[in-house]
């Protein structure tokens, strides 16, 4: 399903986003398809001039996982008549595509796919508190609870463990869709064996001769609880009415850089003699080699001294600060999907053996707390929070409804208005925010989801 037919974008809309001179908003509102209350709102900007399309991508749509016995055969007239068998959620996703939007578009077309066959894979344990050692539910020792119980894994552990899988399988689907025209997605989802690596990907893109890749965050409501996961620096947060909860980690070389030190030690060829792991606080020179200077490796937090040699004035793996940092001179993220071909420039030194596509997954029980009218989750690309922080989103969000309660349109009017003012006015040739700062030249995309009105038995 197209990611505009999942969200209802009235035809005409991407064109009429696509002034750079403008930078015009798209809101929209998803009506009673949202779970969690009367209306799902999603506001998007195109960039401004900083890449020929808006490579950011976003999807909504339940997910009906199906509570069967192995090899049960499918039945589509059996399934229509035994909604009891199905355990409902729903979802929300933004891609926010690099070096192109073809990475960012497969991901939005596929990953819920994937997420609904990983779920179905595990329902039968899902649906209990305690989720038994065997998925048949054979106890082949009297004590396999207590080892369970032990470990305190529950029913969320093995939902957590789905969605990491799920990103992990996604782009697998997409090499297969061109041989497969005449079959649905949902049934390519459901019996195509897959590999537990995104590679495939990489013989799709090149095939069609298409690069780049894609940061991910999805956001899953199933049986009572928000399940958000991210592999990118896009940012999800719920304003509740008391405080602001983040729901994601950002994933960038500085956050990631004892990982990809870790990873550039244990295989120093991936470097290609080209690059140093070792990160100092400023490019070294020829006058440095001799000298003590600071530095960290793979196992340090803190920093130390190392004497330069001329090997450390090599680029550095890891180089720059906040937006500008860099892996391999590179790329700004670390986790994601897609970046198969990407090489660093005028070498044949590849990027993807120090990206991961594995997300990281925070869990928000409702039943744990008392949700307000206002209370919202806030999902963006990182176009928004290059220049909003947490705390003024919320102090946005929390004043917008709070003014503007009687206003059926409140929840798109506040995606709109963050878009906007992330965005900023257009002064002569340049985006400014209110306060004369420099505004976002990113693509922007927003979901303001309300939490109040959700479907207790999903």
């Amino acid at each position: 399903i197209p990611s505009q037919e999942i969200l209802g974008f009235e035809k005409g809309a991407s064109e009429r986003g696509a002034g750079r001179k403008t930078r015009g908003s798209i809101p929209r509102q998803l009506g009673s398809a949202s779970p969690l209350s009367r209306s799902v709102c999603t506001c998007r900007v195109i960039n401004a001039e900083k890449s020929e399309f808006n490579e950011d991508q976003a999807a909504c749509c339940q997910i009906s996982v199906r509570r069967r016995e192995p090899g049960l055969e499918e039945d589509q007239e059996w399934l229509i008549l035994c909604s009891t068998q199905f355990l409902t959620g729903y979802y929300w996703a933004l891609f926010d595509g690099h070096g192109g939007p073809e990475a960012a578009i497969i991901a939005s077309d596929y990953l819920h796919y994937c997420i609904k066959q990983k779920l179905e894979e595990v329902a039968g344990a899902v649906a209990e508190a305690r989720p038994p050692m065997h998925l048949s539910g054979r106890c082949v020792c009297d004590s396999d609870p207590q080892f369970v119980e032990e470990k305190h894994i529950h029913a969320e552990d093995v939902v957590v463990g789905a969605l990491e899988n799920a990103f992990q399988e996604c782009l697998q689907l997409s090499a297969r869709s061109q041989e497969a025209e005449s079959n649905t997605l949902v049934h390519i989802a459901l019996q195509t064996r897959l590999n537990p690596q995104d590679e495939v990907i990489g013989q799709e893109m090149e095939a069609t001769n298409q690069a780049g890749g894609c940061t991910a965050l999805a956001a899953l409501y199933f049986q009572g609880k928000l399940y958000v996961a991210n592999a990118g620096d896009s940012r999800a947060i719920l304003v509740l009415k008391d405080t602001t909860v983040p729901m994601s980690s950002e994933f960038t070389p500085e956050t990631e850089r004892q990982r990809l030190q870790h990873l550039a030690f244990l295989f120093p060829k991936l470097l290609d003699g080209e690059f140093t792991r070792f990160e100092f606080p400023r490019r070294l020179k020829g006058d440095d080699v001799g000298q003590k200077v600071l530095y960290r490796d793979y196992f340090m937090e803190g920093w130390g001294y190392k004497l330069v040699e001329k090997a450390d004035l090599k680029y550095p793996l890891v180089h720059g600060h906040g937006k500008q940092a860099r892996l391999l001179g590179t790329l700004s993220v670390s986790r994601g999907l897609g970046d198969h071909q990407l090489k660093v420039i005028d070498t044949n030194i590849e990027v993807k053996p120090f990206l991961s596509c594995i997300p990281k997954v925070e869990v928000f029980d409702f039943a744990l707390h008392d949700i307000k009218e206002d209370d919202v989750l806030i999902m963006a690309t990182d176009g928004l929070w290059d220049v909003l922080c947490n705390e003024e989103v919320a102090h946005m969000a929390r004043s917008f409804l709070a003014d503007n309660r009687t206003d059926p349109q409140r929840f798109s009017e506040l995606a709109k208005s963050l878009a906007c003012r992330a965005r900023g006015k257009k002064r002569g040739h340049q985006w400014m925010l209110d306060d004369s700062q420099e505004a976002s030249y990113d693509d922007i995309s927003v979901f303001v989801i309300p939490l109040h009105n959700r479907v207790e038995d999903c």
